[in-house]
């Protein structure tokens, strides 16, 4: 009875980790427009941002910026959701143009690149890239997902 009891708890610990956050990202939509500034997110393919909820309803951004406002503020924005609820995060690769988990990129902020809703935190997938393109654009700082707070996002605006 321990053997089986145990080979439930360590198969527990190995797949409830690969299930979780596994939502693929998507493709906006036509008609879906950004939860924080109104916009029309289709037409900026470019900064696409996204998050994804475990029971596959999501909020789709013209801008990482306007993700951490939502991220940040989920009671305003969606008030029947819960940060618990969130599976994926998703931002655009400035180099690549892919989406890319957010949890795991590298962010720009301060450079002389623009977004749709003017200054705006860009995504890398890797920090060489970030570290260059920060170099090229006059980036202030490189920050992990974790690194920014409220504060970070309204020193944008």
């Amino acid at each position: 009875m321990r053997i089986w009891i145990i080979t439930l708890v360590m198969l527990y610990i190995v797949t409830v980790p690969a299930v979780a956050g596994q939502k693929k990202p998507l493709t906006p939509a036509q008609k879906d427009k950004c939860p924080v500034c109104g916009m029309f997110v289709a037409k900026y393919p470019d900064f696409v941002a996204e998050i994804i909820f475990r029971d596959g309803s999501y909020a789709v951004f013209d801008g990482v910026k306007d993700m951490f406002k939502y991220y940040f503020n989920l009671q305003k924005y969606n008030p029947k959701k819960t940060h618990e609820e969130i599976d994926s995060l998703y931002g655009t690769d400035y180099y690549d143009l892919v989406l890319i988990d957010g949890r795991k990129a590298f962010y720009v902020i301060g450079s002389d690149v623009y977004g749709p809703m003017g200054r705006e935190l860009i995504l890398f997938r890797n920090y060489s890239d970030a570290r260059e393109f920060m170099r090229d654009h006059k980036g202030n700082a490189i920050l992990k997902f974790q690194d920014i707070t409220p504060k970070t996002i309204e020193g944008l605006d």
